[in-house]
């Protein structure tokens, strides 16, 4: 497949890219700043771009089957969340190029609740995270309530996001949290790659969501 990865120098799209370039794809990976090549895998083809800009989204998506945002607002800039989504399916409209979108927990319900949100228990979103957790929410609400023909699919992550192992065995769920039997909701940021890439190469979620986790 022909891959492009927005947000490809982050801790996410990072691994994404690697995942993908593992799986004899070829993957465009896109960044803001040309400076940030130097951290990007040799093997992608590099170049800059923003997400946030529909021509551009166009641009880089040409000729490729599958359009990756992986990409995260700096703090205060969490408006652009919603804001991205918008433009990405603004820029892919009419070409056939799937788009997934990684995005938060937040939107996700906590089991046995009768449908409170992740971002409204400090169990799985503290305080301090919340600000994005939110903004995520109305990430995920910009993308499943857009009217658009893109192919799109938006994989949350489980309330614990950070760097890991690559185990290649985790659980996938719809609208719900994945918990384990304490309580506990995480995923490694290379396990989510792999969820992922497993959706890119056996597409099941088309227009909607699904989550990860151990």
């Amino acid at each position: 497949m022909r891959i492009t990865v927005f947000g490809a120098a982050g801790n996410v799209g990072s691994r994404v890219v690697t995942e993908a370039l593992t799986r004899g794809h070829e993957v465009t990976a896109v960044v803001r700043d040309a400076a940030r090549f130097a951290t990007l895998h040799p093997a992608a083809t590099h170049r800059t771009g923003d997400a946030g800009v529909p021509d551009q989204v166009a641009e880089l998506s040409a000729g490729q089957d599958l359009v990756v945002n992986a990409t995260r607002p700096a703090p205060g800039h969490e408006a652009e969340h919603a804001a991205i989504s918008r433009a990405l399916l603004s820029g892919l409209a009419g070409t056939g190029v799937r788009l997934v979108v990684v995005g938060g927990a937040g939107s996700l319900s906590v089991p046995g609740t009768r449908g409170v949100l992740a971002s409204d228990d400090p169990a799985y979103v503290p305080a301090a995270w919340r600000h994005i957790a939110l903004a995520s929410n109305a990430q995920y609400d910009a993308v499943r309530t857009a009217a658009t023909d893109v192919d799109w699919t938006y994989l949350s992550p489980s309330a614990l996001l950070e760097p890991g192992r690559r185990t290649g065995t985790f659980r996938l769920g719809t609208d719900e949290l994945l918990v384990d039997a304490d309580g506990n909701s995480a995923i490694s940021m290379e396990d989510l790659a792999v969820a992922l890439l497993d959706e890119a190469e056996d597409p099941r979620h088309h227009r909607t969501r699904f989550t990860a986790g151990y």
